[in-house]
């Protein structure tokens, strides 16, 4: 299922023994666009402090009621370490927070989640000791990283959504537009699109592009450049917020494209 960003941070977080707070924002890996953790406001039940909660902690999404339901306990939340989340998160960050929880870590194996496409999976993983496609478990994959010096340091590969949206997106002929929001794919994480807004460009519509279209994004610059042309984002299926986002309207964009589509895979 997709939805938006905007969407899901208007969900409750329900812990095992209570409600924890409100999601407030997202962070997402800028290497492979994947929402690793949500930012969630207490609301004041405890120093109205703001934490982390990751996808490998979600058991149920409910969409009719707005609700995350978690695997940890309030007081879990209430003892995690600190983060700032008005800053980018590095990787020494978070082995600390992944660490606390007993997560696995993610980078790595060449998908999403280690090698696969799904958190359960790798946590499933983890907690077995099962191998990965590397042959190695998890227990097994981090002394290799220590032995290679490949542990995670202060590198900063995790942003806010909220920091990227206004971002100016460059078409291989021209500016085109900004970013005007994120859709989500629920069951991996995966960031699947930019909302782009075409208005400054000419009087236009919304339109969707896929991040697996994007050529380079300038966090300095504070642009965003695809290998689109402006002509060809202009004549794309529009993109309208109220309507749910199906597979009919996702085929139609790839198409326009000549583009395979990444279900496909």
């Amino acid at each position: 299922m997709l939805q938006t960003v905007k969407d899901l941070e208007r969900y409750a977080i329900h812990a095992t023994d209570g409600v924890i707070g409100h999601v407030r924002g997202v962070y997402f890996d800028d290497e492979s666009w994947v929402v690793r953790y949500m930012v969630v406001d207490t609301g004041g039940w405890f120093a109205n402090r703001k934490v982390l909660v990751s996808p490998f902690s979600v058991n149920h999404v409910d969409r009719l009621d707005r609700t995350l339901s978690v695997s940890i306990t309030r007081q879990q939340l209430k003892d995690s370490p600190d983060i700032d989340t008005d800053k980018p998160i590095s990787r020494q960050h978070e082995s600390g927070y992944l660490g606390y929880y007993g997560y696995p870590y993610y980078w790595g194996g060449g998908g999403f989640w280690g090698a696969g496409s799904f958190p359960s999976l790798l946590l499933n993983v983890s907690e077995h000791g099962m191998a990965g496609s590397d042959g190695l478990n998890h227990i097994e994959r981090l002394q290799v990283m220590r032995e290679t010096g490949s542990e995670p340091g202060d590198d900063v590969h995790l942003r806010t959504c909220a920091a990227v949206t206004g971002y100016r997106i460059e078409a291989t002929d021209g500016h085109l537009g900004h970013v005007k929001g994120f859709v989500l794919e629920e069951e991996t994480w995966a960031i699947r699109y930019l909302i782009v807004s075409t208005s400054e460009w000419w009087i236009g519509h919304d339109v969707l592009v896929a991040v697996e279209w994007i050529d380079k994004v300038s966090w300095l610059e504070s642009s965003v450049t695809v290998g689109l042309t402006r002509q060809a984002v202009k004549d794309s299926p529009a993109y309208d917020g109220a309507r749910t986002l199906d597979r009919e309207h996702e085929a139609s964009v790839f198409k326009h494209y000549k583009k395979k589509g990444y279900w496909s895979d």
